[in-house]
């Protein structure tokens, strides 16, 4: 035996003492490469009625061998997995992949040991037995229980390799010199309780190498029973599993870290959506804002802050917590805040400690400002937190767009815009570029869905011009609404419709005049919306657009009283009573819960002079709101 490996020498260690102990293993052990069985226990050849000749995997392990190989496959050099077998006496076996090839044990259904194969066959089978072992692709060791502190009396160059030890440096010793600071008490807890009750077991756990690197070491330890059932040694299997198991520790901290923002994120993000869908203005809407985002624990202070185009600083809108408000940070060109207002994209610094995390404040390409959030937690601002934030901001950015849009139907301090735009893209200049013709901008009307469709009444072309006109152009829908002798009423829409596009952005279109290619248009915004952020985005979507004029001024209009006082006054009392009794009596709903003859006995009139009245009321009422009256 010690022709194996002489410098080896000596009874503790010796090769052979390691395939006896081998020999002895009630459960069935194979080594495998290539296909071929290069080792196989007694327990082995008598469960799979082995003889010298039979070496071939796929003969000797018959329908078993598929999934075998399948799994020794799939597993990692270095690693090992339990296989399921179909319902025999071996209902499983555990593979332990290396470089070369793979040993597997296999596990008996009944639990029973197996009967004893006999003695050895010879000097020739012993040299390959101890081949096997040397050779075998995972760590393989034997220890004596006998003797005092169960040292380990044989290890094979696996172990070596895994452990960088020597072989002199490893028998004579218990495992646990592998152990360390790291290492888990209870897998070690664990170890020696299977040891005291004599039983095989599995553990994971944190190892050190000679040169005092850590490495995960998967150690099944088995007892080796004599023939009349006492333990003689213990066998020890060892794979080093360092890259699964950094990986599945790298999994559980990536789950961790999202749980720990989800969790923390979750009702921040129901309670600043509520925020947006209940505030009544901007400035409650960030005030509430910077509020909520403050009091969660994860930050400790947020505010919102806008460009100033006059000076180039930022000026504080609102703020909460602790820490520097906008007006702090207003000449430092550092700051997140001032990089996210500059490109537009989220910017995140950690300066002494403290984490800030600045994320535009855009919607539909309209500015509004930045929000910034402070914290001083060990954790930094990762990607993850810095997505979900970014959308939060996305959602406050809507919120404060509604107020505005909200705004502008409410606001009678307005500043009005006048532009000049030449790009054909705006279908109106294209159109009156094409067509020699002039349009006018009456009103935008909806269409089914979320579309916008605008109004042009069109002079100087006919209706079959304009038509063909719009058929050259790309995403264009005309429509003749009325054509008449002078003029058509003519319905355009497309995605590049100018006031629907400028009504998201809280601007509201009072003309658009075009002709000869150049198209004149009025706009209104309100003084205290971000008037220089909407023309610029004006001329970001029209190349060649000129600003012709800014003019502060009250808007034009009357008030709902007023409006309705003076559609009272342009009907007859006849004409007003045929009105409110239809409307009041349900007869413009769907099924009518009353007749016009119903209605007519009512006034004491006749069902034709009721629909007269009653047809001028309702033309009066449509001239009130869509022309003059």
């Amino acid at each position: 035996m010690n022709d194996v490996d002489a410098d080896r020498g000596g009874d503790v260690g010796d090769p052979a003492a390691a395939a006896t102990a081998l020999e002895s293993v009630v459960d069935p052990v194979v080594a495998v490469a290539d296909g071929t069985i290069t080792y196989a226990n007694p327990a082995a050849r008598d469960a799979f009625d082995l003889g010298e000749a039979d070496r071939e995997a796929a003969t000797a392990l018959g329908p078993r061998w598929g999934r075998l190989a399948a799994a020794i496959d799939e597993t990692t050099v270095g690693t090992a997995r339990r296989v399921a077998l179909a319902a025999d006496d071996l209902e499983s076996a555990r593979v332990h992949r290396g470089a070369d090839g793979a040993t597997i044990t296999f596990g008996r259904g009944d639990d029973t040991d197996a009967d004893d194969a006999g003695s050895p066959a010879g000097t020739s089978d012993r040299l390959g037995k101890d081949r096997a072992l040397e050779e075998a692709p995972v760590g393989i060791t034997i220890s004596d229980p006998n003797m005092e502190d169960n040292p380990l009396v044989y290890a094979n160059e696996a172990y070596e390799a895994i452990t960088g030890y020597e072989y002199d440096e490893i028998v004579g010793r218990n495992c646990r010199f592998l152990q360390g600071a790291d290492s888990d008490a209870d897998a070690i807890a664990e170890m020696a309780a299977a040891i005291d009750e004599q039983r095989p077991v599995t553990v994971e756990l944190k190892n050190y190498r000679k040169d005092g690197t850590e490495f995960w070491n998967e150690v099944t330890i088995a007892p080796v029973r004599d023939e009349d059932g006492r333990v003689t040694n213990y066998v020890g299997f060892q794979n080093d599993v360092t890259a699964r198991k950094e990986a599945e520790l790298a999994l559980e901290r990536r789950t961790e870290e999202l749980e720990y923002v989800l969790d923390r994120v979750e009702g921040l993000i129901q309670d600043v959506t509520a925020v947006v869908a209940g505030s009544t203005d901007r400035s409650e809407l960030e005030a509430e804002v910077c509020t909520r985002i403050a009091a969660e624990d994860g930050y400790d202070g947020a505010w919102i802050g806008e460009r100033n185009p006059a000076t180039g600083t930022i000026d504080g809108r609102s703020s909460a917590g602790t820490g520097p408000g906008a007006d702090d940070i207003a000449t430092d060109a550092d700051h997140p805040a001032a990089e996210t207002l500059a490109t537009g994209d989220p910017a995140v610094d950690t300066v002494d400690g403290t984490t800030r995390a600045a994320f535009p404040l855009s919607y539909n390409g309209i500015e509004y400002g930045v929000l910034t959030v402070r914290t001083d937690r060990d954790r930094a601002v990762d990607d993850r937190e810095a997505v979900i934030l970014s959308a939060l901001a996305r959602a406050v950015a809507s919120g404060i767009n509604a107020r505005e849009t909200s705004r502008v139907l409410a606001t009678d301090a307005v500043v009005a815009v006048e532009l000049e735009v030449t790009d054909r893209t705006l279908a109106p200049v294209a159109l009156s570029a094409d067509t020699d013709c002039r349009l006018e901008y009456r009103r935008s009307v909806h269409r089914t869905g979320d579309e916008t469709a605008s109004l042009f009444t069109a002079t100087g072309a006919s209706a079959d011009d304009l038509l063909s006109a719009a058929a050259e152009l790309a995403d264009i829908d005309c429509r003749v609404v009325v054509e008449r002798d002078d003029e058509c009423l003519v319905e355009l829409a497309g995605p590049t419709d100018l006031v629907g596009w400028l009504s998201e952005r809280g601007a509201r279109t009072r003309a658009i005049e075009s002709e000869d290619g150049r198209a004149r248009v009025t706009l209104e915004i309100p003084q205290s919306a971000n008037v220089r952020s909407i023309v610029e985005a004006v001329e970001d979507r029209y190349d060649g657009t000129d600003v012709i004029s800014f003019r502060q001024r009250e808007r034009d209009g009357e008030t709902r009283a007023e409006f309705a006082a003076r559609l009272e006054e342009a009907l007859t009392d006849r004409q007003f009573t045929a009105l409110q009794r239809a409307y009041l009596g349900g007869y413009f709903e769907w099924p009518r819960p009353t007749t016009g003859e119903e209605l007519a006995q009512s006034m004491g009139v006749s069902r034709p002079t009721f629909h007269e009245h009653l047809r001028t009321a309702e033309a009066k009422l449509c001239r009130a709101f869509f022309g003059d009256v």
